[in-house]
């Protein structure tokens, strides 16, 4: 190709299962050798290839800002690469093809395909261009995730980040082992959204039912937010049952829909591991903690814990003095992330 020369139409296609550094930078390259660019996105539904959303998704998120790339889907028929014979080519060309919609000038891909690929004998009149694809690899991603996780672009690392829920009865020492997890994993986390928004009467005995609605909203999408800046694990601060709990406790007589609400959003949270901190460390009054809760912690962590025993979460109890639970803590992180 003459230097300045671009093509009308071109493609480029993989199954971005995950999409790597090495697929983002083709798709960079290539789209500065065309007018316009097709990604072709093949999927599998099955429980082995990452939901086509997320990949589609991720392509958008990482070429919106160029301008010229389109977006497109191809459904395999086959469970792997090496079932994928020549007698599903066709097909899928002409797929391909109608889906485009114009005639295709340029095919491109990664050094991982050569001149026999799918790519370069279905299109013929096209111009075939390996680009070279460094060390990236999608198979030795799946292998060891957070061992490549330098491959991949922050969109596509926070698919893959793990979420430690922190949570026990007050003055356990959560806030505080948070942070010190945050900062020994060097990641983001999600302080307790409730604590400040409590106290916005002086005191959660006069909160109002909004400030309840509130704060289990702001936890959620603050956690949403956040989990897109992680690194390999994110560490979150209580949650909706928390905020539960204290509807109950403090005995609301408009708690009805807040309680319906916290029930509601612990439907949908999940947590790759929860850290429950036991009530074995001194006691310590840090703003308006409840002395009622003081004179029975045993108790009133039990009654957490039947929270998410009930909802059918499980986790790891932490206990001891404020070393102890820290190297615990960080025996079970390093566990998950391997």
């Amino acid at each position: 190709m003459s230097g300045g020369k671009k093509y009308a139409v071109g493609m480029y296609g993989g199954s971005f299962n995950p999409l790597h550094l090495g697929h983002l930078e083709c798709i960079i390259k290539a789209a500065g050798l065309c007018r316009e660019l097709f990604i072709v996105i093949s999927y599998r539904e099955n429980a082995t290839d990452i939901p086509v959303r997320v990949k589609i998704r991720w392509v958008y998120q990482l070429t919106k800002h160029i301008g010229n790339v389109r977006i497109i889907t191809l459904k395999d028929r086959v469970n792997n690469k090496a079932d994928y014979t020549e007698e599903y080519w066709t097909e899928d060309c002409n797929e391909v093809k109608e889906k485009i919609g114009k005639p295709i000038d340029a095919v491109f891909c990664g050094s991982d395909y050569d001149e026999n690929s799918f790519w370069n004998k279905c299109y013929e009149g096209a111009d075939f261009i390996v680009l070279p694809r460094d060390r990236y690899n999608s198979t030795e991603i799946r292998k060891d995730i957070y061992g490549h996780w330098d491959w991949m672009p922050q969109i596509v690392r926070s698919y893959f980040t793990k979420k430690v829920l922190l949570t026990g009865g007050e003055s356990a020492g959560k806030s505080t082992l948070t942070i010190n997890l945050a900062n020994y994993f060097n990641t983001v986390y999600l302080e307790e959204v409730g604590r400040d928004l409590s106290e916005l009467s002086g005191t959660d005995v006069y909160m109002l039912p909004e400030d309840f609605t509130r704060i289990l909203l702001e936890h959620k999408a603050k956690e949403m937010r956040l989990i897109e800046q992680s690194n390999k694990v994110f560490f979150e601060d209580t949650d909706c049952l928390i905020t539960r709990f204290f509807l109950d406790f403090l005995e609301d007589a408009e708690a009805e829909k807040n309680s319906a609400l916290a029930d509601a959003i612990a439907q949908f949270n999940d947590y790759d591991l929860i850290l429950f901190l036991e009530p074995d460390v001194e006691w310590v009054q840090d703003g308006d903690r409840s002395e009622v809760i003081a004179a029975d912690r045993k108790k009133y962590s039990e009654m957490i814990k039947k929270l998410y025993t009930d909802r059918g979460f499980t986790f790891k109890t932490i206990s001891g003095d404020y070393n102890s639970r820290f190297e615990q803590a960080v025996k079970y992180v390093t566990e998950l992330i391997g």
